[in-house]
């Protein structure tokens, strides 16, 4: 039953405010210490009266005792002035008073029922040593007193140690007090419903003052999300506020980075696209215009035809790559595989490539690695790597892989004597048809989308790759990548 309380509570959209919840929280924290002191205060109050009416009364049947030993009381009860006295203090008090013997017989009773009667308790034994009782009762409303009757003189050292000649049993009325607590109460009511009336009013202030803040960033996201403004947002009202805004900042900067990166990706894709088409519709005219054309220009031009539409398809077939790798939901095919023998067979099959130039390619493992990886993604991406350094390399030249491990991660290391990178484009090379050397780029043959695909497969292994190059000397590419795959 509590847990379907709770559930509906938690999905009162009320309460998911949090206007109502600090409005509500300083309600609680307003009444609770009013509660608390009124409490405390009629308490407090209570126990005080009480304590200053068992003196007064404590003091006044205490010279009451001292008469009934001057006036013999105990053995003679016939004295008018002591029983007046007697009735005086019980009608004073509202009560009622009755005195016991040694014998424990009552001897005077101000209502004059229990005359004759013995008397043994607790309270009545105690007092006949000497010590002086007393209980409250509040729900009743009386206070029980006894009072030891002794005869004293000034040779003993305390009145405990003088023997009882008879008690002095009281009962006397709180109704006073209890009266005056209840006219207490009610004004202590009053000015409580005053006070919770002030305190929702400063509640709901202060609960509106502190969230017009957050109003203002909930509006200005709200010009964003419309498009009404392209400026950074600043609400510097509260720290909170500031990070809040300062992570939408970011995530606006993002958005605006990707936007106008999809913007480029989309020209950059048309571009690409159009220029192969555009040189095949070029030569194909070029024929169309020459009726006489010899065989052996029909077979140069449909040899260039054949390289446009070659090309026109790595380029095709490496957005279909990207496009798969950008997937949130890509699949990634976990098997044990022998990173040895996976470097060994992409050596094999680049080498030929490498000797149209007469460059040397070694691979060099520094110890037998097995992990878990997808092996046709990381086929690619390493095979992209390897590809650029013979590709941008030199006559005569050499690239050199290394492959090694930690208890972690293994790690591929591509070097070659290539032309090198500029620093200041290390981050630009993983970019979507970006290239380095752009005067270069239509004899070597590369999309552009290489480097891009190659990281976006190692972040997907929960990799890293690092770059370091000095130009006209050569690159050096740094795989490092988790020997067991974790999603």
């Amino acid at each position: 039953m509590w847990k379907g309380i709770r559930d509906r509570i938690a999905r009162s959209s009320l309460l998911r405010s949090l206007r109502v919840r600090i409005f509500l929280l300083l309600v609680i924290m307003g009444m609770i210490p009013g509660i608390v002191m009124r409490v405390v205060l009629l308490h407090n109050y209570e126990e005080r009266a009480v304590n200053v009416k068992i003196s007064e009364v404590s003091n006044q049947f205490k010279i009451i005792a001292n008469h009934l030993i001057y006036y013999n009381y105990l053995q003679d009860t016939s004295s008018d002035v002591i029983n007046a006295e007697l009735d005086q203090i019980a009608n004073l008090y509202d009560g009622r008073v009755l005195i016991v013997n040694k014998g424990f017989k009552v001897i005077k009773d101000t209502y004059g029922i229990s005359e004759g009667k013995i008397i043994i308790s607790e309270e009545v034994m105690r007092c006949f040593k000497g010590e002086n009782t007393t209980h409250y009762d509040g729900e009743d409303g009386f206070i029980e007193m006894t009072i030891p009757i002794q005869r004293v003189t000034g040779e003993e050292s305390s009145i405990a140690s003088v023997p009882a000649e008879g008690v002095l049993l009281c009962s006397i009325s709180t109704d006073n007090i209890q009266l005056t607590i209840n006219i207490l109460e009610k004004k202590a009511f009053l000015l409580e419903v005053m006070m919770y009336i002030l305190i929702l009013l400063i509640s709901f202030a202060i609960s509106y003052v502190l969230l017009v803040p957050f109003q203002k960033v909930s509006h200005a996201i709200s010009e964003v999300k419309e498009g009404y403004t392209d400026e950074a947002l600043s609400v510097p009202d509260y720290e909170e506020t500031e990070h809040i805004v300062d992570a939408f900042n970011q995530v606006l900067t993002r958005m605006r980075t990707l936007d106008q990166s999809r913007q480029e990706f989309v020209s950059n894709v048309s571009h690409e696209l159009r220029t192969p088409l555009a040189s095949m519709k070029v030569l194909a005219d070029s024929l169309l215009m020459q009726e006489d054309a010899s065989p052996e220009l029909y077979r140069e031009f449909m040899g260039d035809i054949a390289e446009e539409i070659e090309r026109e398809n790595k380029i095709i077939t490496d957005l279909l790559s990207l496009v798969k790798l950008d997937k949130t939901n890509a699949q990634m095919n976990i098997t044990m595989v022998d990173i040895n023998e996976l470097l060994e067979l992409l050596m094999k099959r680049l080498k030929p490539i490498a000797r149209k130039d007469n460059i040397e390619v070694v691979l060099e493992s520094n110890r037998p690695v097995t992990a878990e990886v997808d092996e046709v993604k990381l086929t690619l991406a390493l095979s992209n790597l390897i590809e650029n350094a013979i590709k941008y390399n030199r006559q005569n030249g050499w690239v050199r892989v290394s492959l090694d491990a930690d208890h972690q991660f293994f790690s591929v290391a591509i070097e070659d004597s290539g032309v090198g990178i500029p620093e200041s484009e290390y981050e630009q090379i993983y970019e979507r048809f970006y290239r380095v050397d752009k005067s270069h780029s239509r004899e070597i043959g590369g999309t552009g989308l290489g480097l891009s695909i190659t990281r976006n497969v190692i972040l997907m292994h929960r990799g890293s790759i690092q770059v370091s190059s000095v130009e006209q000397e050569g690159t050096t590419f740094l795989v490092k990548i988790p020997l067991t795959y974790s999603k």
